[in-house]
This record gives structure tokens, sequence and C-alpha cells, in this order.
């Protein structure tokens, strides 16, 4: 799909990318779920088995017709689909094993701050005071919702290894974010098609050591299979193309901070499934979450104009 101008492409932007963190919330609490009816590698594996699939029966034509540009650029997509999706899943559930669903949703918000630092490093992207800034309101407001609003309770978190996959598993995320931006010239479809097979393969090998420490449970009810479909179509499927589009429409550095509405709606899927109250403090982190992203969307988008006046000064001088 070709690219939007300015404001259009925020007011496209934002829908999708607000569909693709309500998916991963709701990916969260699948996981939930699935511990004692599926395995995590089991549930990755299967999941990129199934979304594979599919895609092949979907987007067979536009793969046809991109192969040559994709079969060029095979390791960049073996990468992505590694890194991307097999590697930080992998952290994210063995960080769950060592440290507490607090500090994973907590440091889940380093996403952003980490996706703003490489585009920097790596691109020399500039990062605007109102981007930094709504970042870190952003990351108030995943604070507020991950300690119920009782922020005590971050005085006594401790560092351990859980903690330090998790650093990992969000430093893997934004460099794969951040090089979304270099992907090749192919349809959305078929470049996630590609994505998802790498995904697939790769998660062979986590899978074969899982099954070798003899941890492997495979689904086996209704509940089991259910949960494999959604995780598949849903997070998988749709989540990870809405974010590739975001990404496409309004760069990394913007698209990154939408993340952080992950824990907020996480909190709310919660109330909806699992009948917990809302709170005042749920409130407050939404409001904090978005006025963040309001804030340094903001930033992005006269950022974003100006960049486009300097390039049109510069072709009427020539």
């Amino acid at each position: 799909m070709a690219p939007l101008p300015g404001p259009r492409a925020s007011a496209a932007a934002y829908p999708i990318l607000t569909l693709t963190t309500l998916l991963w919330a709701g990916n969260a609490v699948a996981g939930k779920w699935a511990v004692g009816a599926v395995s995590p590698q089991v549930l990755t594996t299967l999941r990129w088995a199934f979304a594979f699939a599919l895609l092949l029966v979907i987007a067979r034509r536009q793969v046809a017709a991109d192969r040559d540009r994709l079969a060029a650029r095979w390791p960049y997509l073996l990468l992505m689909g590694a890194f991307g999706f097999t590697i930080f899943a992998s952290l994210f559930y063995a960080a769950g094993t060592y440290t507490t669903a607090v500090n994973v949703a907590l440091i889940q918000g380093a996403v952003p701050v980490f996706v703003m630092l490489l585009n920097f490093v790596v691109r020399r992207a500039p990062v605007r005071a109102g981007q930094v800034i709504g970042a870190g309101i952003t990351l108030a407001g995943v604070a507020v919702a991950a300690t119920h609003g009782d922020l005590a309770l971050l005085r006594s978190l401790g560092f351990n290894l859980g903690d330090g996959l998790m650093l990992t598993a969000c430093l893997v995320y934004a460099g794969y974010t951040v090089a979304l931006t270099a992907r090749p010239a192919v349809s959305g479809l078929a470049f996630f098609t590609a994505l998802a097979l790498a995904a697939f393969v790769t998660s062979l090998p986590p899978l074969a050591a899982e099954w070798a420490l003899g941890r492997s449970i495979w689904p086996s009810t209704a509940a089991a299979w259910a949960i494999v479909a959604f995780v598949a179509l849903g997070p998988s499927l749709l989540a990870q193309l809405s974010f590739i589009r975001g990404v496409e429409l309004i760069g990394p550095n913007r698209a990154g901070l939408f993340v952080n509405l992950v824990p907020v709606f996480g909190a709310g899927l919660a109330v909806l499934l699992a009948g917990e109250p809302f709170a005042g403090s749920d409130a407050l982190a939404l409001g904090l979450v978005l006025g963040g992203i309001l804030i340094a969307e903001t930033a992005g988008r006269r950022a974003a104009r100006s960049d486009e006046r300097r390039t049109r000064q510069a072709k009427d001088g020539r």
C-alpha cells in the first residue's frame, strides 16, 4: 500500500495501531489461559504454523508476484522473523517464569524508549523534546496500570534474571521495529508471509528443546485449540500486519509509543473477561498513556510537517 500524506497517515494509523495493541493485550490474557493447556513453545510454533498456512492461501498471488524480491532479501527476512517474533516471544515467556507480572508490564514500557534510541543511533533520526516528554508520561501510565495505583510497590521491586530477559526482549522488539523501515519493496501480505515462514522455522529449535526437557504440552481440548486459533489469527496475523502498516504510515518512533497501551488494555480486558473491578487507578493510567501519546504525536506531526516543508523548499530551490 502506498504511503499517505502527513495528516491522512496519522488519521489512518491511530485506529490501526490501537487495534494492534488491543490484540496484543488479548494475547497476554490468552497466554494466562494457556497455562497447563498448551506449553509456551508449542503455542509459539502452532501460532506461526497456522498463520503461515492461512497466509499461503490468501496471499499466494502477492507472494508469487514478489518472490524474486523476497528471495533477494532472504537473510533480512529470516532475521526479522527470528528476532521480531520467535526470539521476542521466547524471551517474553521465559521472563514470566522468573519475574512478576508487575515487572513485565513496567519493563515493556521501555520499548518506545529503545525504539527512539536505536532510531537515533542507526538512522540519526532526531528525537524532539515533546516525544521524550510524551514517552515519559506514557511510561508513568504503565507504572500506574501495573501497580494498580499503589506506586509504593515500585520500591519493593528487585532486579532479577527475568527482568534482564524482559529488557532484552524489549530491545529485540525495538530493533525489529526500527528495521521495519528497511523492508523490501513488496506488498504487505507478501512481506508478512515471508516473516511468518521465518518465525515458524526458527521456532522449531526452541520447540525441540522444550520437548527434550519433557515440558511440551500439546492442545487436547476445545478450549486449548480455541486459544491457539485466537493467537494465530489475532495477535500473530492481524496485529502484526497492522503494526507493519502503522510503522509504514507514521514511522517507528511514533508507532512504538502505542505499545504502552498494551498493559492498559490488559487491565480493561481483565475487567471484561475476568470480572475484575475497574478502579480509579485504571482510569488514571489510561489518561496518562493517551495523554502521553497525544503529546508525542503532536511533536511528531510538527516534525513531519517541518521535514515536508524543507523538502519542498529544497525542490523549489533547484
